[in-house]
């Protein structure tokens, strides 16, 4: 019996090299599975864009008393003014042009939330990266006066802070810090707790490195993705807390209108038909608020795959 063999052998095909995924393109694919998140980052983005752009595409400024005229005050969207100029979303009592008004707005309270923001977040993470590191008595004295603070509303808390300080982007920017760095310092201590019994931190510490270096260079970056949901949230109830304190009359000068006062100052024409002064705004601040809301929400459960629905 003769046994033939080919002349050629076919190689067997190569396995199939792994394909790496950078941890930003990995995050994004996880991001964009929530439509509706993404239609939230859609809104954030388009916010932020007109808010930068507000002095390009604005019609008015708002701010300029000089450019206001009484005569065109009230009118209803679509009317034309003395002069000939279309206002679009109408004016207010004062003869303000709604749409340039509302693009202000937004611009000053985004600057207002995401400055209280950030500096919270500096301060109370700092704050609770010390209780968790050290504990005993600093972590003690840390804890109680968070849960003093915690215990009181965050509106009535920063009442007090603008009564006292008085009006002013700065005194609103102290009162809202003073308000929020608690969250963020509740937040991490419970984070840190868990990374510090870790053993890159026991590590840290038998390379004798100094506590400031242990703390802030190895310890806060593995507590950042809770940070940072907590700091999205944040950012949209210290634009919620601002416009209120505005809507009240104790927050911004009448100078710088934001959505808070413009809401205010159309609050007395709601019954009269004259509902585009304070509706406008209103749905401003109700899409800027609602847009940072669901991206926080979605990097919750990104950040945290335990949480994921």
């Amino acid at each position: 019996m003769t046994v033939t063999t080919p002349d050629r052998v076919e190689a067997a095909p190569a396995a199939a090299e792994p394909v790496v995924v950078s941890p930003l393109r990995r995050f994004w694919i996880e991001f964009r599975e929530n439509r509706v998140a993404v239609a939230g980052l859609v809104g954030c983005i388009t916010i932020i864009v007109l808010a930068l752009l507000a002095p390009l595409i604005s019609p008015q400024d708002p701010y300029d008393l000089t450019q206001l005229d009484i005569m065109d005050g009230r009118l209803e969207p679509g009317a034309q003014g003395m002069d000939g100029q279309t206002f679009w979303l109408g004016t207010d009592d004062q003869g303000r042009d709604m749409l340039s008004g509302i693009l202000y707005g937004i611009r000053i309270s985004l600057a207002v939330g995401v400055a209280s923001g950030v500096l919270a977040m500096m301060l109370g993470a700092s704050m609770g990266l010390l209780a968790a590191y050290f504990g005993g008595r600093v972590d003690t004295l840390i804890m109680r006066v968070v849960d003093l603070q915690l215990s009181f509303p965050a509106i009535l808390l920063a009442l007090i802070l603008v009564a006292v300080l008085g009006q002013g982007i700065d005194k609103i920017i102290i009162a809202l810090v003073a308000v929020q760095w608690a969250y963020y310092a509740r937040t991490i201590r419970g984070t840190a707790l868990v990374e510090r019994r870790k053993e890159y931190i026991e590590a840290a510490r038998c390379l004798a490195l100094g506590d400031a270096r242990v703390v802030f260079r190895h310890l806060l970056p593995n507590c950042l993705p809770p940070l940072i949901v907590v700091g999205t949230v944040q950012v949209a109830h210290a634009i919620a807390l601002e416009a209120t304190l505005s809507f009240l009359g104790i927050g911004l000068p009448i100078t710088e209108p934001s959505l808070g006062l413009l809401i205010a100052n159309g609050f007395e024409y709601m019954l009269s038909g004259k509902y585009w002064i304070s509706f406008f705004p209103g749905v401003a601040l109700l899409v800027t608020i609602v847009s940072i809301n669901l991206v926080g929400d979605q990097l919750r459960d990104v950040l945290n795959p335990r949480l994921r629905k």
